[in-house]
C-alpha cells in the first residue's frame, strides 16, 4: 500500500469487529462514504462466541444474513444450564417477544472476518493494520493514525463511531472511563477438540455453575467442526492462588465438577489456554460532540448471557439512523435517542447478571415449578430480547424478578 497522507469520509468507524462491520454496511447502505480503521489484522482470536437470536435481526438488516448462514456455523436453538443433578433448558424458540429463536455459534475469528468482508462489499473502506494514537472531537473531528510500518496519517470525518470494543480508543484517549460497579472477575479459556459422542447438546451453549461455588461458572459452546470453546469464570481472589499454569487450573476445575469431568474424558487439549481480568467497564458517556461508542468501547458487563456481541449489535443499528439524519442535517438528541434507550436494554441484561451471582437467578431457573408464560418471559431476555418494553421482566426487570426469586424461594 502506497503512504496515506490523508484520510477524508462522512464516517470514520474504529474497529472491524461486530458493531463496527453492521455499522459500516448500514451506513454505506444509506449512502454514507465509510472508512473502518483496524489495529489487528482478521481474522483474529475473540471470545463471545454464543450468538443470541436477537443479533440475527441486525445480521439480516445489514445485508449479511445469506453469508452467515452459509458459513457452516453451528446451529443454536437456546440455552442449557446445569447445577450438580439440577439442570434446565431454555428453547429460544418458545419466547415471549417475536423475532429470530435461533441464531448460530461462532468461532469469532471467521464469523468478523465474514461480516467485516460483508462491510467492504457494501461499500465501505477497511484498513487493517492501522492503530489510532491521537483523537480530536468537535465539529471537525479527526484521527492521528499509526500504521504496522511506522508511517502516520491524519484521518477526517463529519462524525466518528468508536466500535473497538475491550481497545476502548476514545474512552482511553479522552479519559472516559469510569469504574464499572460490577465485582473485577476473571476468565481463563481456550478451545478444544471435545470428542464428545454424548450428553451435550451441540445446538445449545452450556453453562455449569460450580458443584461448591455459585459464582463460580463454565461455559461449554460447540463449534460445528468437532471443537468447543471452554472457559470458567470466578473472581481473581478465587482463581490466582489455585496451583499451576492456566490451563492447569481450568483442567482441574473442569475436572472438579463431575458432569463436566465425563463430558470432556476424551477432549484433546491443543490450543494455548488464555485469560483476561478486570473486563467489566463504564464510560461517563456514550456520546460527545462529533462522536458515539458503540458495543464494548462504551459498557461490558459479563459474559454469562453471552450479551457482549447483541449489545454490540443494537449500539450500532441504533447509532445509525440518528446518524443518517444528523449529517442529513436534521438536529438529533444522542442522549435521548442513543444512549437512554441503549441504556434499557444494558440494564435489563444487569439485572439478571447481578441476580446470576447472587444466587437469585439460579433460584429461579432451577425452580421445579414454572409458570409457562413466566418462563417465555425470561427466555425472551435469554435470547437478547432486553429491549422489549412489552415484556414485564424488561420493563420493571429488578422488581418483577425479586417478586419472582420469592416465589421460587416460598415453593422451595
Amino acid at each position: 500500500m502506497k503512504n496515506i497522507d490523508r484520510l477524508e469520509a462522512d464516517v470514520i468507524i474504529i474497529g472491524a469487529g461486530p458493531s463496527g462491520a453492521i455499522a459500516a454496511a448500514q451506513l454505506c447502505n444509506k449512502g454514507h462514504n465509510v472508512i473502518v480503521l483496524e489495529k489487528q489484522h482478521f481474522p483474529r482470536f475473540s471470545i463471545g462466541e454464543s450468538l443470541l437470536p436477537q443479533c440475527m435481526s441486525f445480521i439480516e438488516s445489514s445485508g449479511m444474513l445469506t453469508a452467515v448462514e452459509d458459513a457452516g456455523f453451528q446451529f443454536k436453538n437456546g440455552a442449557a444450564f446445569r447445577l450438580g443433578d439440577q439442570y434446565t433448558e431454555f428453547d429460544f424458540t418458545e419466547k415471549f417477544s417475536p423475532g429470530w429463536g435461533t441464531t448460530f455459534q461462532v468461532p469469532r475469528g471467521e464469523f468478523d472476518h465474514i461480516l467485516a468482508q460483508q462491510a467492504e462489499q457494501a461499500g465501505a473502506k477497511v484498513y487493517y493494520g492501522h492503530e489510532i494514537t491521537a483523537v480530536s472531537t468537535g465539529a471537525n473531528p479527526f484521527l492521528t493514525v499509526q500504521t504496522e510500518g511506522g508511517e502516520r496519517y491524519t484521518a477526517a470525518a463529519k462524525f466518528i463511531l468508536d466500535a473497538s470494543g475491550f481497545g476502548r480508543v476514545i474512552p482511553r484517549l479522552l479519559d472516559l472511563e469510569s469504574p464499572s460497579n460490577f465485582p473485577v472477575r476473571k476468565a481463563i479459556f481456550t478451545h478444544i477438540e471435545d470428542n464428545i459422542q454424548r450428553g451435550l447438546e451441540r445446538n445449545k451453549i452450556l453453562i455449569t455453575v460450580h458443584p461448591k461455588y455459585k459464582d463460580v461458572w463454565y461455559w461449554l459452546i460447540p463449534f460445528s467442526n468437532g471443537r468447543c470453546s471452554i472457559g470458567v469464570v470466578a473472581t481473581p481472589e478465587f482463581l490466582d492462588p489455585l496451583p499451576g499454569t492456566c490451563s492447569e487450573k481450568l483442567q482441574q476445575l473442569c475436572n472438579e465438577d463431575p458432569a463436566l469431568k465425563e463430558l470432556l474424558q476424551s477432549s484433546s487439549w491443543d490450543t494455548r489456554v488464555q485469560e483476561i481480568c478486570g473486563y467489566s467497564c463504564d464510560v461517563k458517556s456514550l456520546w460527545g460532540e462529533g462522536f458515539a461508542l458503540l458495543g464494548n468501547a462504551g459498557e461490558f458487563l459479563d459474559p454469562v448471557f453471552s450479551s457482549g456481541v447483541t449489545i454490540a449489535m443494537k449500539s450500532a443499528s441504533l447509532a445509525v439512523p440518528i446518524l443518517d439524519r444528523q449529517l442529513h442535517g436534521e438536529t438529533v438528541c444522542w442522549e435521548s435517542e442513543y444512549s437512554e434507550p441503549l441504556k434499557q436494554g444494558v440494564n435489563t441484561f444487569r439485572t439478571f447478571v447481578e441476580a446470576w451471582y447472587d444466587g437469585r437467578f439460579q433460584d429461579v431457573i432451577f425452580s421445579k415449578n414454572q409458570s409457562k408464560p413466566i418462563r417465555d418471559m425470561i427466555s425472551s431476555i435469554l435470547a437478547g430480547y432486553a429491549w422489549d418494553l412489552k415484556n414485564p421482566y424488561v420493563k420493571d426487570s429488578e422488581r418483577r424478578l425479586n417478586v419472582l426469586v420469592e416465589t421460587c424461594r416460598q415453593a422451595i
